[in-house]
């Protein structure tokens, strides 16, 4: 299928939502074109070299499918966007920027691979509990929130194993580079593993920072 595209500079994962500020060109001009369509959806990836002003920029080619969910005109041009992120894309062409960046893209669903279980699930949300236990010592805060706001509570527990492993990395603080990972990982198990990857290396910057 053929997407309108929003390159950013740092990564989203399906679930998550998105506000957009939007004064560019090129991007008013896509806005525009799809209220007038009535197909909400475009395109998300990760800059790999570059900056979203101006053009020119290098782009990842996963990412995930947006679909604003509200759109406030802001005058002079000027747009105020809430999105929410759904399915998983991978880029198979990049088409002219004319007027706006544009591909060809397929949906990217996780490929087979072992079930995660309940209790791997539950393994890595007692990692992200004690991750923002030691950070909250590191910042020499302590009072910290229970676990089921740390982790999504009753929400959490009905989502299914992809989406609740997304949003379990999602409350991880990781950089772009392990986000990237987390959502390009083949499947769910490949993606788990991203996850606790990530989890090893914001956990030896944490403790870094601890007083000695």
């Amino acid at each position: 299928m053929e997407l309108p595209m929003f390159p950013l500079e740092w990564v989203l994962l399906p679930g998550e939502e998105l506000s957009l500020r939007i004064f560019e060109l090129r991007y008013t001009v896509m806005v525009g074109d799809l209220v007038r369509s009535g197909d909400p959806r475009f395109g998300v990836v990760l800059i790999a070299r570059g900056r979203e002003v101006g053009g020119g920029e290098q782009r990842n080619d996963v990412g995930a499918m947006a679909a604003i969910t509200q759109c406030t005109e802001l005058g002079g041009g000027r747009y105020a966007l809430r999105c929410l992120t759904g399915e998983r894309i991978r880029v198979q062409e990049w088409l002219p920027d004319d007027p706006y960046p544009r591909a060809i893209v397929e949906e990217w669903p996780d490929e087979p691979a072992e079930p995660v279980s309940d209790s791997q699930f539950r393994e890595l949300e007692d990692r992200i509990v004690t991750l923002h236990k030691r950070m909250a010592m590191a910042r020499r805060r302590w009072v910290v929130p229970g676990r089921n706001t740390m982790l999504g509570g009753r929400r959490l527990r009905s989502l299914e194993p992809v989406q609740r492993l997304y949003s379990l990395a999602c409350r991880v603080p990781m950089g772009e580079a392990d986000r990237y990972a987390v959502l390009a990982a083949p499947s769910l198990s490949d993606r788990l593993t991203a996850v606790h990857e990530a989890i090893e290396t914001v956990s030896a910057r944490v403790e870094f920072e601890l007083p000695h």
